[in-house]
């Protein structure tokens, strides 16, 4: 590798280092540590499956005990709240509750989009691609799940007869029209 690319990679990475600390420090004047904001983001797009704790701590790619004290900290404030499963007790499933929906309208993220926008189309779909491409190739280095859109999934059946209107072919479950829309811990490219 050429010293030019070396810095030129460099830099990437500090960008995004960057770019995330500053989100980062708008989220903490707001009251939420960052891990508290992403739990958040990941309960308003996560599938029924995929809001537990265990769905949270794959998505994080964090230890059991931080999801564990974000968890904590988030019910604490009102903003989550822990039910039973009905079909398995001992499974905990995780829900926003309205201040918790209320607080994603102050995402510091939101902020940032207009940013984003003023690349235009094309800039925008090209980050878009090239962020993607790094994501996953992170994942696979590291055997992380990629928790994608469940219409991408394998196991996605469209306007299956059981369905409602869809199914999910692992769960063997129906799926609505908004669940085909969110994101998953099951999902397969």
């Amino acid at each position: 590798m050429s010293g030019e690319t070396d810095r030129s990679r460099k830099r990437v990475l500090m960008l995004l280092e960057r770019l995330g600390r500053l989100m980062q420090s708008r989220g903490h004047e707001l009251g939420l540590k960052p891990v508290q904001w992403e739990a958040l983001r990941y309960l308003s797009r996560a599938n029924r499956f995929s809001r537990t704790p265990s769905g949270l701590t794959a998505y994080l790619g964090s230890t059991k005990g931080t999801v564990s004290q974000t968890l904590i900290a988030l019910e604490s404030k009102g903003l989550i709240r822990k039910k039973s499963d009905p079909g398995d007790r001992r499974a905990v499933r995780l829900e926003l509750t309205a201040a918790g929906r209320r607080a994603l309208g102050s995402d510091p993220l939101l902020e940032f989009a207009e940013s984003v926008g003023a690349l235009g189309k094309v800039g925008e779909g090209t980050l878009e691609r090239n962020l993607t491409a790094l994501l996953t190739e992170r994942l696979e280095q590291i055997e992380g799940r990629p928790f994608g859109i469940c219409r991408t999934c394998t196991h996605f059946e469209k306007n299956a007869p059981e369905g409602k209107p869809h199914r999910c072919g692992l769960l063997e479950l129906p799926l609505s029209a908004d669940e085909s829309e969110q994101i998953c811990v099951e999902q397969e490219s």
